[in-house]
């Protein structure tokens, strides 16, 4: 989700955010007052008292400051991350939008599937495929490591005596 705008992630966001009292009275309170001193532009001080009223539960409060945010802009949205991640660095690392599969996830996946093709290939009666997979394992230790590819070179010998 990096390529989205930070408005797009906000709202796919908003309710990790606002469930399960995920952030305090005081951390809400932070970042508001960052938006409004650090950043003036982002929030004005009516603005930051509106979302620093007491009287209306937090929950409220949250939502209607995300939902403010995402009205007045992309830029708006960005610096509330950047105050959410100063004032709670933890929760910022926690967000959905930051659970991003990294690459070697997919070539660990990858990986498994191509082992398993080739286990199934060998395992195959017809006695060509095992020489034809010895051949292949034999010119490839560049491409698995050296231990993994004896251990498979063992195992089609022992399926060629059978």
């Amino acid at each position: 989700m990096a390529d989205q705008s930070y408005c797009h992630r906000l709202q796919h966001d908003m309710y990790f955010l606002t469930s399960n009292s995920r952030l305090n009275e005081q951390v809400v309170d932070k970042i508001i007052l960052q938006l409004n001193r650090v950043y003036p532009q982002i929030l004005s001080n009516a603005e930051a008292e509106k979302f620093r009223n007491p009287k209306a539960s937090l929950h409220t409060r949250l939502s209607d400051l995300i939902k403010h945010l995402q009205k007045k802009g992309d830029r708006h949205c960005q610096e509330f991350y950047r105050a959410l991640q100063i004032n709670a660095d933890e929760l910022y690392n926690d967000l959905p939008s930051r659970k991003i599969l990294s690459p070697v996830f997919f070539l660990a996946c990858f990986s498994v599937a191509a082992g398993f093709a080739l286990f199934w290939y060998c395992c195959n009666s017809d006695t060509k495929v095992v020489g034809r997979a010895r051949r292949i394992l034999g010119f490839s230790p560049i491409i698995i490591g050296r231990h993994v590819r004896n251990i498979c070179m063992l195992y089609l010998e022992d399926i060629s005596r059978n």
